[in-house]
């Protein structure tokens, strides 16, 4: 695959049992591949930072997961501290059962938090997790975190029942507009799966299986 590909995937390892040697095997397939960025748990942050600072491969992290159950405060601190670490990218995950109780005010000023305590200083990512929406709650949580300034919306944390689909990347997408960026995560183990998600208008793959995708080869990695 191209270069173009490989730029747009973070590349990710996000399992609560990884080891050092597996981060820093990480960064240095990021950098030997030039992949966007890695994306790791806020526990690794400081380290993949040190790991990468000669390079352009940015240290992404995740808020409030895999669940988006913790508070706002929580999540607003978490990103700041993140941030302090290193991290240049924060994905967060939705507060789902608010969304779900048609609560779109805790939802926005819980994304809002997050946006407010990266701005200026990381990318901001909204999980969504479509496994667990129907379309018109899809559509509800785009259209809220566009509201509250977000980045880019992102399908999955790839803990819940499910990944991303062609389907949601079209409808978020769809919903969205041009301006804001899609990121397919959960599931994509192929080039197949990562040319499928881009044509449906996916902007960032965030997958385990990078250095597969851009070798052209399947893994059996389940994020």
């Amino acid at each position: 695959m191209s270069n173009n590909v490989a730029a747009m995937i973070d590349h990710t390892l996000l399992k609560a049992d990884a080891k050092k040697e597996q981060i820093e095997l990480l960064c240095k397939e990021a950098k030997e591949y030039k992949f966007a960025s890695v994306c790791v748990n806020p526990t690794w942050v400081r380290y993949a930072s040190e790991q990468l600072k000669d390079s352009s491969v940015k240290v992404c992290t995740v808020i409030g997961f895999p669940l988006g159950a913790s508070t706002t405060e929580t999540k607003a601190f978490e990103t700041k501290n993140a941030i302090e670490n290193g991290a240049e990218e924060v994905d967060m995950v939705i507060n789902i059962s608010a969304l779900k109780d048609g609560n779109d005010d805790l939802v926005e000023n819980d994304i809002r938090a997050v946006v407010s305590a990266a701005k200026g200083k990381a990318l901001t990512k909204v999980i969504i997790e479509t496994s667990l929406l129907t379309d018109d709650e899809k559509v509800r949580a785009c259209q809220i975190a566009v509201k509250a300034g977000t980045d880019f919306v992102k399908t999955s944390t790839g803990f819940s029942t499910g990944g991303a689909s062609v389907e949601d990347i079209a409808l978020m997408r769809k919903t969205v507009g041009p301006e804001i960026g899609v990121k397919a995560s959960g599931g994509v183990r192929n080039t197949s799966d990562a040319q499928s998600m881009i044509a449906a208008g996916a902007t960032r793959i965030g997958a385990s299986s990078g250095v597969a995708i851009v070798n052209g080869l399947t893994s059996d990695a389940e994020y």
